[in-house]
């Protein structure tokens, strides 16, 4: 709201500054988790399938470590995007269960 001069009443004021915060948190947030993402680089190859009849590699400490740096709100918000990719592609969900 407005006064009759136009300025912003101070109600309004701290209610734009709180949105502006919210926001700007949310950013700094979504730059924070791609940081944390970047950095997973050194296990890249521990997540590809390995040809049929070899065994998975065991993680190095350089994944390991970066691994450990990504928090948890970050991988499971990460988990949850990609778990929902197939439903917005119209694709069956992925079930990685053994049958």
């Amino acid at each position: 709201m407005t006064t009759g001069a136009g300025e912003v009443q101070p109600r309004g004021a701290v209610a734009a500054l709180l949105l502006l915060l919210l926001v700007g948190g949310a950013e700094a947030q979504q730059q924070t988790c791609a940081g944390q993402l970047s950095g997973l680089a050194p296990c890249a190859r521990y997540s590809v399938p390995p040809l049929p009849g070899q065994a998975p590699p065991a993680p190095g400490p350089e994944c390991c470590s970066a691994l450990g740096a990504v928090s948890r709100d970050c991988a499971c918000g990460t988990f949850g995007i990609i778990n929902s990719l197939p439903a917005k592609c119209g694709l069956p969900p992925v079930s990685c269960g053994r049958q």
